[in-house]
């Protein structure tokens, strides 16, 4: 489908595209949206495009940790990472429909749910998460995975792997979609290879360590931050879809795709915790240990491959993110240029913490669920709340600077306030309600779900001329 400019006569023809679908092409596109004459593709690529990233050591790592560290067996883990993968999944299938209707990447659309300005807040926060906390948590894992393999020293191999990474997130959206199409299937192969012989080797009937309904709500709440923690990001790589594309398809190929991906692999990580390990080996070194050296080896190069994977899509995101923010950037420093700076903070970030990467990662999951739990509370809410106005209205809202919508980001910031202090279960901070009952583990994400959503939804009806277009 193609618009015509309105000063276009009878008979003209539309546009040539000048990115179109080339592949070995830098893309030039920042926050506005994708003209139709440059749409392109079909709602089967988001299968691979979301799978890919997830079959890497960080999602193995969400399964290691609710059996390690939240003293669950292997069949409460399962529930557990099954239940929180399928609601993070269920949302990136419908937030990526958003991806043809609007040609913007997500963070742009959130200005329907937080305003033009208020926007801002998670725009930047996102920016920071994906291209910072989410690159050095992958970047690392590579770099462990190198470091084995080769006897390269953790720095240098971190380095090798954060110009791969940086590279393909430069060059931009098709090609990303290219590289995770191609590593797919080498990827599922091995992981699937490793996933059987580690299972073989696992003790599935192994009894927990006492982790109850506490550990129960740490493991669901880790899955479901790091499979929702892409939400933000959906329609970033569906924006370049036809407007005409299949409605089903584009919500059905992304769910199902982040879905098998880390249900499967935190599965085989979870089975892999019930082996034990040599002492002081890496987490890279205790999760290929068990397996005969030719395939540890593969599967220490598809742990490489998986990280770069994810991190091409983190840090195109987050480019996205900043683009989103509606600051006035010089020329120079567009969508390529911001991908260089975000992998410089991330590399700095991945450096800092090779020193205890298997701590940091399980704050991390966690902490990375009190913003996605109220950000998505609101989104989903204007969401149902939009569903019958009409999309040039919506589309109007989006370009324009004063446009502004309070209650949302008030709901937002209600949401973190609230859920944060009275339900947060850290190392270094214990909220007010698990201090007084341990069992109840850290529901932190999903009371700033409810929290921000219905703080939202009572506000649209009290004020009801919020808007101003």
């Amino acid at each position: 489908m193609t618009t015509l400019s309105p000063e276009a006569g009878a008979g003209s023809s539309p546009p040539a595209p000048s990115y179109g679908d080339k592949v070995i092409a830098v893309e030039t596109a920042g926050s506005e949206p994708i003209p139709d004459a440059e749409r392109h593709g079909g709602p089967r690529q988001l299968l691979w495009t979301w799978a890919s990233p997830n079959i890497e050591f960080a999602t193995v790592y969400i399964g290691v940790i609710a059996v390690l560290f939240f003293g669950l067996s292997f069949w409460q883990a399962a529930a557990a990472l099954l239940l929180g993968t399928a609601l993070g999944s269920l949302t990136q299938g419908l937030l990526s429909l958003d991806g043809p209707r609007f040609g913007v990447p997500q963070m742009v659309i959130g200005r329907l749910a937080f305003g033009y300005q208020g926007n801002a807040l998670p725009s930047a926060v996102n920016a920071l998460v994906a291209g910072v906390g989410w690159f050095a948590v992958n970047s690392v894992s590579a770099a462990f995975a190198l470091n084995t393999l080769t006897g390269l020293r953790p720095l240098p191999s971190l380095l090798l792997v954060v110009v791969a990474e940086v590279a393909i997130g430069f060059i931009g959206h098709n090609f990303v979609h290219a590289f995770e199409k191609y590593a797919f299937p080498a990827l599922a192969l091995v992981f699937l290879l490793a996933g059987v012989w580690t299972v073989g080797k696992a003790d599935l009937s192994a009894p927990g360590g006492g982790g109850g309904i506490g550990g129960f709500l740490l493991a669901f709440s880790s899955a479901w931050g790091y499979a929702a923690g892409w939400n933000p990001g959906a329609s970033d790589y569906s924006r370049y879809l036809p407007r005409t594309a299949n409605r089903l398809r584009t919500a059905l190929y992304p769910a199902l795709g982040l879905f098998l991906s880390v249900s499967v692999v935190s599965l085989i990580g979870a089975a892999s915790a019930t082996i034990a390990a040599p002492a002081g080996a890496t987490p890279t070194a205790a999760f290929t240990g068990h397996l005969p050296s030719w395939l540890g080896h593969l599967t220490l190069v598809a742990i490489i491959l998986g990280a770069v994977s994810a991190n091409a899509l983190n840090i195109y995101s987050s480019a996205m993110s900043v683009t989103a923010l509606g600051l006035r950037l010089p020329r120079w420093l567009g969508r390529s240029a911001l991908v260089v700076v975000s992998g410089a903070a991330g590399t700095a970030a991945a450096w800092s913490s090779l020193a205890d990467a298997g701590h940091a990662y399980e704050a991390f999951l966690l902490v990375i669920a009190y913003w996605i739990g109220p950000w998505l509370g609101v989104v989903l809410v204007e969401r149902w709340r939009s569903a019958r106005v009409g999309e040039g209205e919506l589309a109007g809202r989006l370009a324009n600077p004063a446009f502004t919508n309070w209650p949302g980001f008030t709901a937002l910031l209600v949401g973190i306030a609230v859920s944060v202090p009275l339900f947060s279960n850290q190392e270094k901070y214990v909220g007010w309600a698990p201090e007084r009952w341990p069992s109840l583990g850290d529901v932190t994400c999903v009371a700033g779900f409810l929290v921000s959503a219905v703080v939202y939804a009572i506000a649209c009806r009290v004020f009801a001329s919020r808007r101003t277009v």
